[in-house]
């Protein structure tokens, strides 16, 4: 895949004195959903807000589809749509007349065909005439999605876009997010739900106190960074680990009956043949194991907690 946003270097200093970025590089494929996670003040907002053009960097560059932001602002602007967390839009308008407006904000020929398109695709069509106001927090939402889909961009970013939503509604964004990459958006996302990032993004990244410390592949994160836990039911409660175990590092619990061990999945020996031995040799019958892939979420607090 080749890069659609490329970001060196890049840092933002307050006349505060307050650092709120600092050194950040990333690179984002056409086409593919990246989430961005992270602690209220990582950064993530300040970040978008730099790249869309609403906050000036102190340092570094940002090129979107090769247009450098700062000297070619006005092509490179045109290509980026923002969903920002905040509902912002005029109450007494319809999402008709604001999606209309918005793509003309671009200099975008009217184009009622694709306005259309991206209402029917959002569920608006049928309350294209109603005034805003009227409509649910879950349409009022997908109205902000609209007015970035407007002028057509290449890259949308989704700053908490399921922040204050059901549960229901948040599986229908989801839904939507994959419809759009399917046809050809490159999506961004900050989110504070790791379970979205978990379910949706291709490669994620994580910040903190305003930079950027891991970007990854979802899944090669979660094999790299993640351990397995393996639990061993005991048919017979034990009423402490025996001193002989210790250097498996084991835990009990469920009254004695249950034994778990941590293990990484990247090391050169897992210990767990090693252990059943010893337990046999203890004489420590057990009845059932399973193991378990530490989540998304694990990740992500041991990560922010090393780097706190």
């Amino acid at each position: 895949m080749s890069s659609v946003l490329t970001v060196s270097g890049l840092g933002k200093t307050y006349a505060s004195g307050v650092t709120a970025l600092s050194d950040i590089d990333l690179s984002i494929e056409r086409g593919e959903i990246f989430a961005l996670l992270g602690p209220n003040g990582a950064g993530k907002t300040t970040l978008i807000s730099i790249i869309c053009g609403i906050v000036t960097p102190s340092t570094g560059t940002i090129t979107v589809d090769g247009h450098d932001i700062s000297r070619d602002w006005r092509a490179a602007r045109a290509r980026i749509g923002l969903v920002p967390q905040e509902l912002a839009t005029d109450s007494f308008e319809n999402p008709l007349a604001t999606v209309r407006f918005s793509r003309g904000l671009f200099g975008r020929p009217p184009d009622p065909a694709h306005l259309e398109r991206v209402l029917r695709d959002l569920s608006l069509w049928d309350k294209r005439k109603a005034r805003i106001m009227t409509l649910s927090g879950g349409m009022k939402r997908r109205v902000m999605i609209a007015k970035a889909l407007a002028h057509e961009p290449d890259i949308l970013f989704l700053d908490e876009p399921t922040a204050g939503v059901d549960v229901e509604l948040r599986r229908d964004m989801w839904a939507l997010v994959r419809e759009l990459r399917d046809k050809g958006t490159t999506i961004i996302l900050t989110t504070h739900y790791i379970d979205e990032a978990e379910e949706m993004a291709d490669r994620i990244g994580v910040m903190r106190k305003g930079r950027l410390i891991v970007v990854e592949e979802k899944e090669t994160l979660i094999r790299k960074l993640g351990k397995k836990q393996l639990t061993l039911h005991l048919p017979e409660a034990l009423p402490s680990i025996p001193e002989a175990l210790a250097p498996w590092g084991l835990t009990l619990s469920e009254g004695g009956a249950r034994l778990d061990y941590t293990f990484d999945t990247q090391a050169d020996s897992t210990g767990i043949p090693s252990l059943l031995r010893r337990m046999d040799e203890l004489g420590i019958v057990w009845r059932d194991l399973n193991t378990r892939q530490s989540s998304l979420e694990e990740i992500f607090v041991s990560l922010v907690r090393e780097t706190a």
